[in-house]
């Protein structure tokens, strides 16, 4: 099953050609820079033409569109810089779904059981069949995975990536004429996502380790802003005979920092920033309310 790259793609934006002209332009510079770069990726919406490029950064992707004009010299419309949550499944759990469709003579049938459950952290998504004996024909498992695989790439929560999941097939029903792969497919899809549901999948949004260096007579107001960026202080320290302030802050309250740090400090502050970890988001259900539609795609 894929997994995602060693380096986190923790950003991601819109962009769409202005032009029918550019559109076919567009997708294939797109996936040319994919190619010669595994933490650039991307999505298309066939209905709208939409392209969504992840990345590690925002200067990332601002890297990639300045190739696009400089070299590619392509004219497009770009979107404000997004979170790229992840979801994640919290417990285990069984989902089970029979598809049937009779048309005229010819039918579709398949029946498929899965398990899902949370993988290591890191260790990605797994597949793996418990099939034995004739229960299933061997040749509808990889149809089975297939479906499990389309599902991925947007989950049940938000259309984020499902990562860290374990799903296994238990069990299977066919039919010797109405069966197919297209119909094992089918039926591990609706499953999966029934199973996701029922394992409790959450959103994981990515966190990063900031460390902000400035004048002593700064320090409260810094630590005050970060405080209402959700920020988990790690502590305050002296170095080089800078004061620096070291925190644990999501990426989606970080967008726009440097401007807001200029503002605060009057250009006497900097800052560093990198990824640590991914972590549950707030529950909806919180106070203040947390809106994760906030840093989502447009």
């Amino acid at each position: 099953m894929p997994n995602l790259p060693t380096q986190p793609r923790l950003v991601e934006i819109a962009i769409e050609a202005k032009s029918k002209a550019d559109h076919e332009k567009l997708r294939i510079a797109i996936a040319d820079l994919a190619a010669e770069d595994s933490s650039l990726g991307f999505l298309i919406d066939l209905e709208s033409g939409q392209i969504v490029l992840s990345g590690t950064s925002e200067l990332h992707l601002e890297e990639k569109l300045d190739v696009l004009r400089r070299t590619y010299n392509i004219d497009a419309r770009i979107g404000a810089p997004q979170v790229a949550f992840r979801e994640r499944v919290t417990r285990k759990a069984v989902a089970e779904y029979t598809h049937r469709k009779q048309s005229g003579r010819s039918g579709q049938f398949a029946g498929v059981k899965l398990q899902v459950e949370p993988n290591e952290p890191g260790k990605g998504n797994q597949f793996e069949s418990k099939i034995v004996g004739g229960a299933l024909p061997r040749e509808y498992i990889p149809a089975v995975e297939k479906g499990v695989e389309s599902v991925l790439p947007s989950g049940v929560v938000a259309g984020f990536p499902v990562v860290d999941v374990k799903v296994t097939l238990l069990d299977g029903k066919y039919h010797d004429v109405d069966s197919s792969r297209l119909t094992f497919e089918i039926a591990a899809r609706t499953a999966f996502r029934e199973a996701l549901l029922k394992a409790g999948s959450v959103l994981l949004e990515p966190i990063m380790k900031v460390e902000v260096t400035m004048p002593e007579e700064y320090i409260d107001p810094i630590v005050s802003d970060l405080n209402l960026r959700r920020a988990q202080m790690i502590g305050r320290y002296v170095r080089g005979g800078a004061n620096v302030v070291s925190a644990k802050v999501p990426l989606m309250n970080m967008f726009g920092y440097w401007n807001s740090l200029h503002s605060m400090t009057q250009d006497r502050a900097t800052f560093a920033m990198q990824f640590d970890c991914y972590a549950p988001a707030p529950s909806p259900d919180d106070d203040p309310p947390f809106r994760p539609a906030m840093g989502m795609r447009a």
